[in-house]
């Protein structure tokens, strides 16, 4: 059975949208040695469309030489959530389309991968899947920061989802790694 692992780069005010305000703290060693904890057992990737179409571009032409996470989001085999896009193989190889949002769906997905599942971005999926309880792991990468406007993980309206908070850590350019696990029943 899977475990859903979400990664988020995130605002002190929840702002999540286009992280390119993450580019002025860089990234750390320590960032980079709780990505790859993240990431180190996922043998799936899965994501909405929204960020599906972004990451496609963006990573499928990069190689470990650009990017040492190269090698993961292009080999690994990738998994989308639309109604709309029947393709993804043809914009991003080893890329498979689950249809549209099914809780149901997701947990037969789960059970049938052996691994971890990665999720970075996807605010509409990790949304539903947090409000179905099918979030193992969530991990925010806060940054210093509000932006005041923009896309939040948790909009107003959003239901009453109790979490425990599992791992901390504090880097040095301010950036904070809080990971949550689902509350005890």
């Amino acid at each position: 059975m899977g475990t859903i692992k979400v990664h988020e780069f995130i605002t002190l005010d929840g702002v999540i949208d286009a992280p390119m305000w993450t580019m002025e703290y860089g990234f750390t060693e320590g960032m980079t040695r709780v990505l790859t904890a993240v990431t180190g057992d996922c043998s799936a990737i899965l994501l909405g469309r929204t960020t599906f179409e972004g990451f496609a571009p963006a990573w499928s032409t990069r190689t470990a030489e650009d990017d040492p996470g190269a090698p993961f989001f292009n080999d690994t085999p990738k998994y989308v959530v639309s109604s709309t896009l029947t393709d993804p193989q043809s914009l991003w190889k080893h890329s498979t389309s689950l249809g549209a949002y099914d809780p149901e769906a997701i947990r037969r997905f789960k059970d049938g991968v052996d691994g971890g599942i990665y999720v970075s971005g996807s605010a509409t999926l990790v949304r539903a899947m947090l409000a179905d309880g099918l979030v193992d792991e969530l991990h925010l990468l806060v940054y210093p920061l509000t932006l005041g406007e923009g896309p939040r993980l948790f909009p107003e309206g959003y239901p009453r989802t109790p979490l425990k908070l599992v791992a901390s850590e504090t880097f040095e350019n301010g950036v904070v790694h809080l990971a949550y696990g689902p509350a005890a029943a």
